[in-house]
């Protein structure tokens, strides 16, 4: 019987990068299962529409190799408490169950650094978890269920990553906002220069994840990020050495950050698409390291401008 690779979430960012390295490395049919139509489909790929909230009926014909979820609710905050349970819970619930109705192996697992709750403090994969929004709690919870699931069978295999802030082609976030007003010719700090902001090209996370699964460890759980610890100060310096010269930087003090938050919160209600914990997010570090990338040898220093010229020609000069 032929054998076949399914990825929850294809079509997304993250998902549509891992979609185009599996057809160059995998020689499995590969299934795309997204509620989602891709705008981007990938040559090769067989895509279906699905719901990770309910897979009870879910066709999958053929035997699966691995499953890869990376299907979330995920953009935080922006959703009512319950759909990141619904979806990121809820779908670990499902395709655990699909896992064990198809005799699964193996599930890699997109989670988040989302479970370590704020803070200044340096985290590592040991740091224990301490979740404060409902998408971090559910991400956490998420963790769970696959570990249930891979106890069961002493031959079962679990990849866990948890990315920091992904960029790159089709990214649209925190990133591509940043390169667009520097293209303008200008950057305004939210507050500090020296916020930490774990990040890491997508084609870096998808390498690193696919090393992880190849690794023989029955668990694998790794922080997927640059173990440089860039600070806001050296991506913004990145761009403008190399990209963006003549751009301005400003500095908004922090005391007007806070003041911002606190004018947008009574009207948060009200959908004006700018809530008051996203704007204070701006002034927290998300001070990550990748433990055990590092214990492998798989994360170089200095990988922050190498980057940035990749997403620069994969995206024609424009990162988009």
């Amino acid at each position: 019987m032929e054998k076949s690779i399914l990825v929850f979430g294809g079509s997304g960012f993250v998902g549509t990068h891992l979609l185009r390295r599996l057809r160059q490395t995998a020689t499995a049919r590969i299934v795309s299962v997204d509620l989602r139509t891709p705008t981007a489909p990938v040559s090769g790929v067989e895509y279906k529409i699905g719901d990770v909230r309910d897979l009870r009926n879910f066709d999958a014909q053929d035997e699966i190799a691995t499953i890869y979820n990376l299907a979330a609710v995920h953009r935080t905050p922006g959703h009512p408490d319950h759909e990141y349970y619904e979806t990121n819970v809820g779908g670990a619930i499902e395709i655990a169950a699909l896992a064990r109705r198809k005799h699964v192996q193996q599930i890699v697992f997109t989670s988040s650094i989302s479970v370590y709750g704020p803070g200044e403090d340096i985290k590592l994969e040991d740091t224990p978890p301490a979740p404060s929004s409902s998408y971090g709690r559910s991400k956490f919870l998420a963790e769970q269920v696959f570990r249930g699931w891979m106890t069961e069978n002493g031959d079962r295999k679990l990849v866990i990553s948890r990315p920091a802030v992904v960029f790159g082609v089709g990214e649209n976030g925190n990133f591509t906002r940043l390169a667009t007003l520097l293209q303008k010719g200008f950057f305004v700090y939210p507050g500090r220069r020296d916020t930490i902001k774990g990040c890491f090209y997508v084609e870096d996370l998808i390498k690193a994840i696919e090393f992880a699964r190849s690794c023989p460890e029955r668990f694998v759980l790794f922080n997927a990020c640059y173990p440089d610890r860039y600070t806001i100060e050296d991506i913004v310096t990145a761009f403008r050495t190399t990209y963006f010269p003549n751009a301005k930087e400003l500095l908004l003090p922090q005391s007007a950050v806070k003041a911002a938050a606190a004018i947008l919160r009574p009207f948060s209600a009200i959908g004006l698409g700018i809530h008051p914990d996203r704007v204070m997010k701006l002034v927290k570090s998300t001070d990550v390291v990748p433990g055990w990338l590092l214990s492998k040898d798989q994360a170089p220093l200095g990988q922050l401008q190498s980057a940035l010229l990749r997403w620069r020609n994969d995206s024609s000069g424009c990162f988009t």
